[in-house]
């Protein structure tokens, strides 16, 4: 999409500079003319705003956020289309100066616990808001948090949010393609299903991130991804990071534990154990709480390179120094080797034979079949990349119709995603060919018989024939069908076709010798159209009707066209008696006879009269001849 700064949208929002440009629309820094403020103008690519769908996912974001008001959510001014300038949907939101979550994420190996906290608190008030609106986010990620430059925390991006207030056209599928994969619950992967727990879920591989430094899983395509946060529990915050307190541990894994029944059930059960935590770790909180009063402080940047020569210090200081328990300890253990040798030797009987059991279960037994990971949401080409390195090559295509998902994306699989298959096993990949519509071809200009004939050759219905008059279709000939020629309808659609009753005609009266001006007013009602011209006359007065094609007391087809002849009447006229008339007042009445006007002036007096005139008077002359008038 080219730079739109400088635009002016909708007469009142002058881009200012292009801030963000993603691949469904761009975000300008903007002013405000009418209000005198800076806001952010979210402007859909052009390409997209064809799409009804997309339109529809632009338009329901801005619906979604305006239903929220809260200090932590991204505030919707405004929304609408560019109708004086350059085409656009756009949408219009407060102006956040900062970062976002990612660039902190970026540029720091990992959070201080209090600091993580600290952004997870507003973070969860503000989806607690939602929730208890019915709203569900849908896409939480670093990308859609954003950070003021006065620490300030906002959740931008509803466009994938649902719920009773704003409607939901969305379907499962197309969902678990917008939003981000490494943030997706197992059960949006699965069945395309979000509802609160899903954004608990988000918001614990969020805060994951942030303590670990590294998102728990990391794939090479997005369904390999996808197909671990289903099969796979995400590793305990302790193993990354031992400092981490147990109760913290211990609610990041409950909520993003993979049944979401035993995650908490919305954001605000989420904060209020967070919170918990908090006070625990920091008993002077209890005192105060102005958690969505005072700005999140800015984190301060640490050089990762001094975080790394301190922790190297720490392992040589722990490795060089040595206390007396330690040495006592030491001796202790070397009395009872003897004893944990016969112990081990024991243990080593038992692992190899568990290992022969193992081995058995894998290569020969149960075990050698392989789990179809969940490919719902993806490509054939992601499917294959997916199943060719677990064994399976035999990769079965059934395509089908879906009124919900689009054309070429994976609507399930035989197994369906965790089932298990033999090694060698085919695996069936159900892809969706979009929704089911069939184009109507041209009817116009054939027979009721042959048109229903061309209808029935394809699943759809004939309904009703009506009737119309028309100047171009013959009689009994189609003249349109409804839905028209080139419509893509439904399986079962109804076709109806409006059939030509023929030429409409109407009775044409005669209006020779008849004012030319009633002629005009009662063809032009009656249905006719008029075409007038004028013509001198000397047996019809000036403004009758002369001549009429075609000829009245006929009956002619409705909308044909009359053409009528009205007098001007004369062509000649006489000369008048003008001696003694002033100047000014001969030429006044010889112009009004269609006459030329020559003087010629005698004399001195102010005021001239005529005194001659030629051709004399009474003389019949035709009208445009020139007359001469001596005054003086």
């Amino acid at each position: 999409m080219s730079d739109l700064s400088g635009e002016l949208i909708d007469k009142r929002y002058q881009l200012i500079r292009l801030v963000a440009n993603g691949g469904m629309a761009s975000i300008y820094e903007a002013l405000d003319t009418r209000l005198d403020r800076k806001v952010a103008v979210k402007i859909m690519h052009p390409h997209l705003a064809q799409d009804e769908a997309f339109v529809n996912r632009f338009i329901r974001e801005a619906k979604a956020a305006a239903a929220l008001s809260h200090p932590n959510i991204v505030a919707v001014q405004d929304q609408g289309w560019n109708q004086g300038g350059v085409p656009a949907v756009f949408l219009v939101m407060e102006l956040i100066e900062g970062n976002t979550l990612r660039e902190y994420l970026n540029e720091r190996p990992r959070f201080e616990v209090k600091d993580a906290i600290n952004y997870l608190t507003p973070i969860l008030s503000a989806l607690a808001a939602a929730h208890s609106l019915g709203i569900v986010h849908r896409d939480i990620k670093p990308e859609n948090i954003l950070i003021s430059k006065e620490g300030r925390i906002k959740i931008a991006d509803f466009g994938l949010a649902r719920g009773d207030l704003i409607g939901s056209t969305m379907t499962a599928e197309s969902s678990v393609i917008l939003g981000s994969v490494s943030y997706l619950s197992p059960e949006q992967v699965q069945r395309g299903v979000a509802d609160e727990r899903s954004d608990v879920y988000a918001v614990g591989v969020v805060a994951f991130e942030m303590l670990t430094g590294s998102k728990p899983f990391i794939g090479e395509s997005p369904i390999q991804i996808a197909y671990m946060h289903v099969n796979q529990d995400i590793p305990a915050l302790r193993s990354k990071r031992k400092e981490i307190p147990q109760s913290l541990d211990s609610l990041i894994s409950k909520a993003t534990n993979r049944n979401p029944d035993l995650r908490p059930r919305n954001a605000t059960e989420f904060l209020n154990e967070l919170e918990s935590i908090h006070v625990a770790l920091d008993p002077r909180r209890s005192q105060m709480k102005l958690d969505l009063d005072l700005p999140v402080e800015p984190i301060r940047e640490k050089l990762r390179a001094k975080v790394e020569k301190s922790e190297n210090l720490e392992e040589e200081t722990q490795v060089i120094q040595t206390s007396p328990r330690q040495v006592r300890r030491g001796e202790e253990k070397k009395q009872r080797t003897s004893r944990r040798v016969r112990r081990n030797r024991k243990v080593s009987l038992f692992l190899a034979i568990a290992i022969g059991v193992g081995g058995w279960y894998t290569l020969v037994g149960p075990g050698s079949r392989i789990v179809i990971p969940s490919m719902v949401g993806g490509s054939y080409k992601e499917a294959v990349s997916a199943l060719t390195p677990l064994g399976l090559n035999n990769i079965v295509v059934e395509k089908k119709f879906d009124e919900n998902i689009a054309s070429g994306v994976i609507i399930g699989s035989r197994p369906t995603g965790g089932g298990k298959v033999d090694i060698g096993g085919s695996v069936t990949l159900i892809i969706s060919k979009g929704a089911e519509r069939y184009t109507i071809g041209s009817l116009v200009g054939l027979t009721p018989q042959a048109a229903i004939a061309v209808i029935e050759k394809y699943p759809l219905k004939v309904g009703t024939t009506s009737e119309v008059f028309s100047n171009k279709i013959p009689k009994g000939f189609v003249v349109t069908s409804n839905p028209k020629n080139g419509a893509k309808v439904e399986r079962e659609s109804i076709i109806n076709l409006v059939v030509s009753k023929g030429v409409e005609t109407i009775p044409l009266a005669s209006y020779l010798g008849k004012s030319g001006e009633q002629a005009l007013n009662e063809l032009t009602d009656a249905g006719f159209n008029v075409e007038s011209s004028f013509a001198f006359n000397e047996n019809v007065v000036a403004g009758a009707v002369v001549s009429q094609t075609p000829a009245g007391n006929i009956v002619a087809p409705k909308n044909s066209t009359v053409v009528l002849v009205v007098s001007k009447g004369s062509e000649y006229v006489f000369i008048p008696n003008l001696f003694s008339i002033q100047e000014s007042v001969a030429i006044s009445t010889l112009e009004n006879l269609e006459l030329k006007v020559i003087v010629k002036k005698l004399g001195v007096k102010a005021v001239k009269r005529v005194t001659n005139i030629s051709p004399t008077v009474a003389s019949k002359v035709k009208r445009g001849s020139t007359v001469t008038i001596t005054v003086g």
